[in-house]
């Protein structure tokens, strides 16, 4: 898929961050965007942003753990702009607990943004680019899809969801030839908000909507990608038609540790999570 001038783009998790990167980018390249986000603030921020290279830019806040609202946003998009070439998938949270000490409630808040926000957008969208004809659907998976990490158990099978969900549609589209296709993205440790955003149990009480300053500092001090370099991979992987893609030389450096086999690549990251977490 050649991103091109006049396209329309719909993305989520657009406040901050790889979608606020991906929406600067696009209205570069003269496309439209449908923006969401939970955050209005942040989104109205990337609206002005983007909307002064000439592009229209529309925002709609949306939890995307709501199936009926990411429907109903899907379906006023495309009645809206007339047709949509670009879904990017992209809103996430984050939750850094144990097995054990991980309550049912945060596991599925993490699972109703991170899966099934996936989930929801790909389908609610998808019947649309099909009629069309054409599009490229983008689901942010994780390097935490490729490799287990201790304390992100959540994450881990959202993303490890995440990609096994994307990989099978995109076999199911080349089968169709409907003139859609996916892609799966890894990104590795990306400069955003997210570690400030995330939902911590260190302390193992249990509760919800606490964040870690501690948490931020590694972040930024191991994290490699800025969110610029990050969407510039990923809209790269579209004009490829990538069926996956890593973001970041960390993300390509666990891809190959992956590989190894569980043996060791566990024992490595179990040595090197007692040092950073």
């Amino acid at each position: 898929m050649k991103i091109s001038r006049g396209q329309t783009a719909a993305v989520t998790g657009a406040a901050s961050g790889i979608g606020r990167a991906l929406a600067m980018d696009l209205a570069r390249r003269g496309c439209h965007l449908a923006l969401a986000d939970i955050d209005e603030d942040g989104m109205a921020a990337t609206a002005r942003l983007a909307s002064a290279s000439g592009v229209r830019a529309t925002t709609t806040r949306l939890d995307v753990a709501e199936r009926a609202a990411v429907q109903q946003w899907a379906d006023a998009t495309v009645s809206e702009s007339g047709s949509v070439d670009l879904v990017v998938n992209n809103a996430g949270a984050a939750l850094m607990a144990s097995v054990e000490s991980m309550s049912y409630e945060d596991f599925e808040w993490l699972m109703g943004i991170d899966f099934w926000g996936v989930v929801y957008g790909t389908k609610s969208f998808l019947p649309h680019l099909k009629a069309a004809g054409r599009g490229h659907i983008v689901n942010i998976s994780s390097v935490f899809g490729l490799v287990g990490i201790p304390s992100q158990s959540a994450y881990n099978a959202a993303k490890f969801a995440v990609r096994g969900f994307t990989e099978a549609l995109r076999i199911e589209l080349d089968i169709e030839r409907s003139g859609v296709s996916c892609s799966a993205i890894h990104p590795g440790g990306i400069k955003t908000n997210i570690t400030r955003n995330a939902r911590i149990d260190g302390a193992g009480d249990g509760r919800p909507g606490r964040t870690s300053a501690e948490l931020a500092k590694t972040a930024d001090r191991v994290f490699l990608t800025s969110p610029e370099k990050a969407a510039a991979t990923i809209l790269r992987a579209v004009e490829h038609d990538r069926r996956r893609a890593m973001v970041g030389p960390d993300a390509a450096l666990i891809d190959m540790l992956a590989r190894t086999g569980p043996g060791l690549y566990q024992r490595i990251i179990g040595t090197l999570s007692k040092r950073l977490l």
